[in-house]
């Protein structure tokens, strides 16, 4: 059984904005700016997924099995992310001023630029025929075949350092581990497909991988 690619992608990530709101919503507010900032982030980041990326994609449909399976990853993550983040730690008034917050932070918006700047990059490649691929050009993808997934790993390792949680550093990890392989296969199809692919562009690291 298959779903039509935008139908699976807002059930995919909806969970994961859903499900922290919701959290947000039972407990009544939050108790310091630190954890307003950080949720937002969070929530942020998986908005645009749903609803403004997700509504651009295009592509084959999904196994429905895909789907389900991303569908329950993204609502055990989004309801870890967000209990662990609004029930389980406190921050301090001053922490918004501490150096691991604002360079974490930092670090969220610089990823979070490199993602969506590229997801448009490669959104443009597919408009005239979904089934025929181009070498990407332009920002990060000029240094690494996965620039989509670098700018995505760099967010949740900054989300992880501006929250200093467990579960948000265990989310970055998962992350780069799973889109670091996805980079690879990429990089290795461009290799065998275009002869001219720069041999200068790393997978994901620019210059080291």
């Amino acid at each position: 059984m298959l779903v039509p690619a935008k139908v699976g992608w807002f059930v995919m990530e909806l969970p994961s904005f859903l499900i922290p709101v919701l959290l947000l919503y039972l407990s009544g507010s939050l108790d310091s700016t630190g954890k307003k900032l950080l949720l937002f982030l969070f929530c942020g980041h998986y908005f645009h997924r749903t609803f403004i990326y997700g509504n651009r994609i295009k592509g084959n449909p999904m196994p429905f099995k895909i789907v389900i399976s991303a569908f329950i990853f993204c609502a055990f993550n989004g309801y870890l992310q967000g209990y662990s983040l609004i029930y389980c730690t406190h921050y301090d008034d001053d922490w918004t001023s501490e150096i691991r917050f604002i360079s974490g932070v930092l670090l969220f918006l610089m990823g979070l630029t490199i993602n969506i700047h590229s997801d448009y990059i490669l959104l443009c490649l597919r408009k005239s025929n979904e089934n025929i691929y181009f070498i990407p050009q332009g920002g990060f993808f000029e240094y690494v075949s996965g620039a989509n997934y670098f700018g995505e790993i760099v967010e949740w390792f900054g989300y992880a350092l501006a929250t200093c949680t467990f579960p948000a550093f265990l989310f970055a990890i998962f992350t780069a581990i799973n889109l670091g392989f996805r980079a690879h296969q990429h990089h290795r199809y461009y290799l065998q497909k275009f002869d001219d692919y720069p041999k200068s562009r790393k997978s994901l690291i620019p210059f080291i991988i």
